[in-house]
């Protein structure tokens, strides 16, 4: 693979665009779930295409989440991530975006570790684990924007208190 930097990649949720990089760590990245099926990439920064469209990063498959919701085109590494994570189970199906396949979680042996792939992660089947560290993250998010409501709110509070004031000083308003 060629190493000359003159890849870019533009995150969707932000537009915020790293590069240039080598087609190499592009690909590493697309392989480590760090590259969403909606980010895009160039390279040239002006002609800008959704990543999986780029065959290099080998964003091939298709996975349905939940029965009609699907994640996707993604790498063999985003699934082997959510696994891993307890997000989905070994009986989510998973498509292969160029032949059409489509066949459980469980009879992708590329997924786990063997003695011929000894890389792929653990994965860890327990969702209930990871539901419960979910519940309590967004538990201590709820807590962090209810504080940071309430320490608006008081500034919002003392800025119309201090509004009035100077309304009243200068003898304007109502």
């Amino acid at each position: 693979m060629d190493d000359t930097p003159k890849w870019f990649l533009m995150k969707q949720a932000d537009g915020t665009i790293f590069g240039p990089m080598p087609l190499r760590q592009l690909r590493q990245w697309a392989l480590d779930a760090c590259i969403s099926p909606l980010d895009k990439v160039s390279s040239d920064e002006i002609n800008w295409m959704k990543a999986p469209m780029l065959p290099e990063l080998d964003m091939d498959y298709l996975l349905e989440v939940e029965p009609g919701l699907f994640y996707g085109p993604t790498t063999i590494g985003a699934i082997r991530e959510f696994l891993t994570n307890g997000e989905i189970s070994l009986e989510n199906p998973l498509i292969n975006c160029h032949t059409g396949d489509q066949r459980p979680l469980r009879e992708y042996p590329q997924l786990f570790q063997t003695p011929e792939n000894p890389d792929a992660p653990i994965i860890r089947v327990s969702a209930r684990e990871n539901l419960q560290d979910r519940i309590r993250q967004l538990e201590e998010n709820l807590l962090q924007e209810r504080l940071r409501r309430k320490n608006a709110e008081e500034l919002r509070a003392r800025a119309e208190a201090r509004v009035a004031e100077l309304e009243e000083i200068l003898g304007i308003g109502g």
